[in-house]
């Protein structure tokens, strides 16, 4: 049961999206870059390490994604659950800055989220999380008259909520069956969990035969897919690889093999994101998008039955990757709520993501809808996302390759 007609006064703004789920409140140390490598050449017992300023945010996909929505000028309502604490009442308040905070929820006597990203220069991010208050969110912490005053429900990091993955999915499954029957199109990120943890031990493939048949748009990372749907062999490939990301390693037969399987459990459409190698996308037919909600694509015709890979741009200066695939995911969003063609939506995904990627934090780097039509027509340089396989061709004027199956790749 949700708490609507008990906590919220029914709504009577529309929004373009509601985003739910995760957030914390993080805090980002500045190295300063002394050309070091390896993690163990920063951190020995009993060594002090010289630090400089520290940048303080909100965080997690409630933060990072939605205010990325809002800074590309969406009206955007967040979701979540915090303590009443210190990092609760500066996440409330930096929160509705940036859009409506009515769907946060204030849970007396808990301690809220937080993380410290420790993110040297050229060195993949290590996070230290306290999931807090998110690992107690549940369906009666959304409203379902407030979910039915937005276009589109976005829900991120399952892997980091504990009642979202135990019992099966449960509790997530009650998420997104909430907001289908308030009539929202939905939208889900994921998280890779530790093998080792609770999560990383939960059922995933069974939550997500659960959940997929009410997502219809799952953006997880292509890493993320494989170890849900397929563990042995992402722990397989990780010891072949000797733990590298496994990005590189993924041919673009097995994105379409993990893409299938992720529409055939019942997603209408799944964005793979792929750090450095880009955005990969496969959809179902137009046919599938008649049961999707009230932000269904403007031109059915040009996202049905789509097999498309868009290159990430270049970037010069690495600051840090925190929050940059939630980035990405406001640009993807944006541009699908706006009606654009798909071509466009997965130029403004990676362009967010790139765009993330010059600061340390997560969404100081985000610029205006305008700004990044500008970025856009500027046609940046572009990273080889070594697309070979037989039966995909390159658009240079739209700036994807189309798969095989792709109706791109049929035209004469």
């Amino acid at each position: 049961m949700s708490r609507a007609a008990k906590d919220f006064a029914k709504s009577s703004i529309r929004y373009d999206v509601m985003v739910a789920g995760h957030l914390c409140f993080d805090v980002i140390p500045r190295f300063i870059d002394s050309g070091v490598s390896r993690f163990d050449q920063i951190f020995r017992p009993g060594k002090l390490v010289l630090m400089g300023e520290a940048t303080m945010s909100t965080g997690g996909p409630v933060s990072n994604t939605g205010i990325a929505l809002k800074r590309l000028g969406n009206t955007v309502c967040f979701c979540a659950r915090v303590g009443d604490d210190e990092f609760g009442r500066l996440n409330v308040e930096r929160l509705k800055q940036s859009g409506n905070a009515e769907g946060i929820r204030v849970v007396p006597g808990t301690a809220s989220s937080y993380t410290i990203v420790v993110a040297p220069p050229g060195i993949d991010r290590v996070f230290l999380h306290n999931p807090g208050t998110n690992n107690e969110f549940g369906a009666e912490d959304l409203s379902s008259d407030l979910i039915a005053a937005c276009r589109h429900f976005h829900f991120g990091y399952p892997p980091l909520m504990r009642r979202m993955y135990a019992n099966e999915g449960r509790e997530l499954a009650a998420v997104f069956r909430l907001a289908k029957q308030a009539g929202a199109t939905t939208s889900c990120d994921m998280a890779l969990p530790d093998p080792a943890s609770a999560s990383g031990q939960a059922p995933w493939r069974k939550i997500l035969t659960a959940i997929l048949p009410d997502v219809d748009l799952f953006l997880p990372s292509v890493e993320e897919s494989l170890y849900m749907i397929d563990p042995d062999r992402f722990v397989a490939m990780k010891h072949e690889h000797r733990d590298a990301d496994l990005i590189d390693y993924l041919t673009p037969e097995q994105y379409s093999g993990i893409a299938d399987q992720l529409l055939e459990l019942g997603a209408k459409m799944v964005a793979l994101k792929s750090g450095h190698r880009g955005y990969y996308l496969k959809t179902k037919s137009a046919r599938a998008f008649e049961s999707m909600g009230a932000a269904r694509p403007g031109d059915p015709g040009n996202w049905s039955a789509r097999e498309l890979w868009c290159p990430a741009y270049a970037v010069t200066e690495l600051a840090s990757a925190t929050g940059s695939g939630d980035s990405s995911i406001a640009g993807f969003l944006a541009a699908f709520l706006r009606g654009a063609a798909v071509e466009v939506a997965l130029k403004f995904a990676t362009c967010l993501g790139w765009q993330n990627v010059q600061v340390p934090d997560a969404v100081s780097g985000i610029r205006s809808l305008a700004e990044t039509n500008e970025l856009i027509a500027k046609k940046m340089p572009l990273i080889d996302a070594h697309i070979a396989a037989p039966g995909w061709t390159w658009h240079e004027e739209l700036g994807v390759w189309a798969g095989p199956s792709d109706p791109l790749s049929r035209c004469p």
